[in-house]
């Protein structure tokens, strides 16, 4: 984020002189690397920016250029690249793939902010270094890394806070070793929100509350070797879903029966848990770095019956993924850096759902409905990228082979699954070529062409089943994997103290997998059948760019993003594309001392909405303008503190009546965003 580089948003991010600091990624092209001559457009985001006490991660998306939300809660909100939701986009956690098929809800949500160190996106095509899904981009939530130092040396960091719309409480800490041979971080967070308020009063169901635990540890074995641990875990409870509710008899009520009245999807209880071991060694003049890991998702999926006051749908799921990573990243010459690797995934599942039947309901645990048993996902791929140097140019070349397979032992339930013709095999092949060259600090023109793949999630292959939309979705094993061919222009620049991005996009997008309306009804539920098939194609274009500069003694910022996306196949808008929009900063950094800064953020209206394809689900949604401001007080060293700060951030301050044009629910129902709220937060280390 520019704005947060010069000014600071919070305490331990401002800067007397707006001076502006490197940004590097080690996300986009797989090692370190400075933002600003990367050919491919990179947004650093800051933990310390979130809008709440309680804001999940997608809090942090809005407003950046080519980014955005989906959501259908106050944890559910996934972050939207330049118009790719959640399937085209791969989630990591310290460089390792979240994998789940989740129906609601937002897996970027299953790591507290608190923990955080910074929020790296990727936009554009990265299947070279991440496979499949990667057609929009990566997301890499980074949390602090052990590292050594000469002599032993601790730290402490802390935060409490919180906020008045949602009556959220949060609260986090980070302690931090380091020796010669040793590195440790351990960490804990928490957080608890009620039902948030809206301009029209409380929003229902829109509470949740979760904790993290993060510990991470490196050991120096050798100069030439470093043992690496990572342990993770997450926990969200009481979770709603409230963009799923719909209600049986009434428009938009997806076949539900009448008599059940409003139903909403929950999950009492959901968890991450990743462990993951890795190893760094220097030979033969270069770095080998492996990592093997586990990671868990378990989430309970509940379907609640306003009228029953109890569940009547029950689902139990644990996506397992079981993975290995080997890179080596090495000079060779004086213009060439080599980074080859290799990578292999095994993600299972097997939903455990139990559904109570008409005519009365009753509560049945006995009979299994699951929309399908022991699903797995496994892909292994290999790759090679060359950083070549040529005076003040800089070539980025990569190419990578994947091979996925996907199979299961049952597709749907009743007296006739399937058991037979679920498995598939894809062969994929994934470029990237990348030149930016630096005619100064202050200009720096690059262009990127690539091409990226998303091999078919388990949900599409394997399920059958009814879902919120009113239709009963059958899967497609046979599915081919989604091909993505991307061109990125664009200009960038920094001169310590200003900087700028300016990017132009065009994707296309072939085999898009959607689900397709039939005509057929389904025979047990009566719904209309989709069936999820393989689509012409798909087009997105667009134009994004950001500023901050000095005004005197205060710091302007501005960011903008323009997408227009085509469904070809239906020849109407992509579903779900976001509108325009405009943000513009203002505001005075201090290392000491006072310091503020206030934002409007402009979005445009959206009546580019897809019809035939959503069967009419899509509504237009009207421009807003909302108003932030920022006010914070650095305190220094305080006492026992070595630096200590304040933050007041005060989010929609004219109470405005909107809901973004990606937040889910039946047309014309959608839940409003929050209204005013002051929101607290003191930080401080030691």
């Amino acid at each position: 984020m520019l704005a947060a580089a010069m000014l600071g948003q919070s305490g331990p991010s401002a800067a007397s002189d707006a001076t502006l600091l490197p940004e590097i990624t080690v996300t986009a092209r797989g090692y370190e690397a400075d933002t600003i001559a990367t050919p491919q457009s990179v947004e650093i985001l800051a933990p310390a920016n979130a809008p709440s006490a309680a804001a999940p991660v997608g809090g942090l998306f809005r407003g950046e250029p080519g980014l955005a939300v989906q959501s259908d809660g106050a944890w559910g909100q996934n972050p939207v690249l330049r118009g790719l939701k959640k399937e085209s986009i791969v989630i990591l956690v310290d460089g390792v793939r979240v994998n789940s098929a989740q129906p609601q809800g937002a897996i970027a949500s299953f790591l507290d902010l608190g923990l955080l160190d910074r929020v790296e996106v990727v936009k554009g095509p990265t299947s070279v270094l991440y496979g499949s899904g990667a057609l929009g981009g990566a997301v890499n939530l980074i949390t602090p890394e052990p590292v050594f130092s000469d002599a032993p040396a601790q730290s402490t960091r802390f935060s409490v806070g919180g906020s008045s719309a949602d009556q959220a409480l949060s609260g986090a800490a980070l302690y931090r070793y380091s020796s010669p041979h040793h590195g440790l971080v351990i960490g804990g967070a928490a957080r608890d929100a009620d039902d948030y308020r809206s301009p029209d009063g409380r929003v229902p169901r829109t509470g949740y509350s979760s904790d993290s635990l993060l510990a991470r540890y490196a050991f120096a074995w050798s100069t030439e070797t470093t043992l690496k641990l990572n342990l993770q875990r997450h926990e969200d409870r009481d979770v709603w879903y409230p963009g799923s509710a719909r209600t049986g008899g009434q428009p938009g009520g997806a076949g539900i029966p009448p008599m059940l009245g409003t139903v909403t999807l929950r999950s009492p209880r959901q968890t991450r848990e990743l462990a993951e071991i890795g190893l760094d060694h220097e030979v033969l003049g270069g770095t080998l770095s492996g990592t093997i890991y586990r990671q868990e998702v378990y989430r309970q999926i509940r379907a609640w019956s306003d009228v029953l006051n109890r569940d009547y749908v029950r689902n139990d799921v644990t996506f397992a993924t079981d993975g290995a990573r080997l890179g080596y990243l090495r000079p060779v010459g004086e213009i060439h850096l080599l980074n080859v690797g290799a990578e292999f995934w095994r993600m299972t599942g097997d939903p455990e759902r139990y559904i109570d039947q008409p005519p009365a309901f009753e509560q049945d645990n006995t009979v299994r409905r699951s929309p399908f048993r022991n699903g797995e996902i496994e892909t292994a791929g290999f790759f090679v990228q060359d950083e070549i140097l040529l005076g003040a140019t800089t070539l980025v070349a990569g190419l990578r082979f994947d091979r996925t397979r996907g199979d299961a032992d049952q597709k749907g339930f009743g007296p006739a699954p399937q058991t037979t013709g679920l498995g598939k095999t894809d062969n994929t092949l994934s470029w990237s070529l990348g030149a930016i060259h630096a005619f100064s600090d202050t200009l720096n023109p690059y262009v990127n062409l690539g091409s990226a793949y998303r091999a078919a999630d388990m949900r599409e292959r394997f399920e059958d089943s009814a879902r919120g939309d009113g239709f009963f979705h059958v899967g497609n094993p046979q599915l081919d994997p989604e091909r993505s061919t991307s061109l990125e222009i664009g200009l960038k620049g920094t001169s310590g103290v200003f900087d700028y991005r300016l990017a132009a996009f065009y994707t296309r997008i072939d085999d898009y997998i959607a689900g397709r309306i039939t005509g057929e009804n389904h025979p047990g539920s009566g719904l209309p059948i989709k069936r999820t098939e393989n689509l012409d194609r798909v087009v997105i274009r667009g134009l994004e760019g950001a500023l901050a500069m000095p005004v005197g003694a205060f710091v302007a910022d501005a960011t903008f993003t323009w997408l227009r996306a085509d469904n070809r196949q239906d020849d109407e808008p992509l579903a779900e594309t976001p509108p325009p929009e405009l943000r513009f900063g203002f505001g005075q950094p201090a290392e000491r001392g006072f310091y503020w800064r206030a934002q409007t953020r402009l979005v445009a209206r959206q009546d580019r909405v897809a019809t035939k394809f959503t069967n009419g689900g899509e509504d237009e949604t009207s421009g807003f303008a909302t108003a932030d401001l920022n006010l914070g007080w650095n305190f220094g060293s305080a006492g026992a503190l070595k630096q200590a700060s304040l933050d007041l951030n005060l989010t929609n301050l004219f109470d405005r009546r909107y809901h973004e044009h990606l937040t889910q629910g039946v047309s014309g129902q959608e839940i409003l965003a929050p209204g005013r709220s002051i929101a607290a937060q003191f930080t401080g280390r030691f």
